[in-house]
């Protein structure tokens, strides 16, 4: 478990402490276990708030903020030239896990060129590959297999896997590196 996470952490239903990568007084940033692209990233309240308009005054601002920040960072260890930070409020707008979050999704250019070029994030937010709550929900059922997605390459992430990667991004969320 990364130092920054002393007690549990859950997203929606799900236990993530060992995802987290960076906590506030009122948010939370964490690894996602299937990224649309390398450093997709996710920010959540810690209040398991479902809908936006949840959220009081001071636990949007830290929000929001935090998105800035972890953006930043991502930004820069992955070596992006712009990002995608999207929400989907509500799940009539796609939203997988009754707790809402931001997906914050280091781009480049021409990186989805083969997919038919940089609004394709859209859809693959919206359809199968971006379904967040199946993918969690599969992983803490441990079931032996998971089922084929579109983009065959894109394979669910093991806890260790993630857990690596939320060390690595907490040292770099780390005051010195922001």
């Amino acid at each position: 478990m990364p130092p920054l996470a002393s007690s549990p952490i859950h997203f929606g239903n799900f236990l993530v402490t060992s995802q987290v990568f960076y906590r506030t007084a009122h948010s939370f940033a964490l690894v996602n276990i299937k990224p649309l692209l390398p450093g997709h990233v996710l920010v959540s309240p810690l209040r398991a708030a479902k809908r936006l308009s949840d959220l009081n005054h001071t636990e949007i601002t830290d929000l929001f903020l935090t998105v800035q920040q972890v953006g930043r960072m991502v930004e820069r260890v992955y070596g992006a030239s712009s990002l995608n930070i999207a929400i989907q409020d509500g799940p009539a707008a796609g939203q997988s896990v009754p707790h809402l979050h931001a997906h914050i999704i280091p781009r480049q250019c021409s990186d989805l060129d083969e997919r038919g070029g940089s609004d394709a994030i859209y859809g693959m937010l919206e359809g199968e590959e971006g379904d967040v709550g199946r993918h969690l929900w599969e992983n803490s059922r441990k079931r032996p297999q998971f089922p084929k997605v579109d983009d065959s390459t894109r394979k669910p992430r093991t806890e260790a896997e993630m857990a690596e990667e939320a060390e690595s991004l907490a040292r770099e969320m780390a005051p010195h590196h922001l």
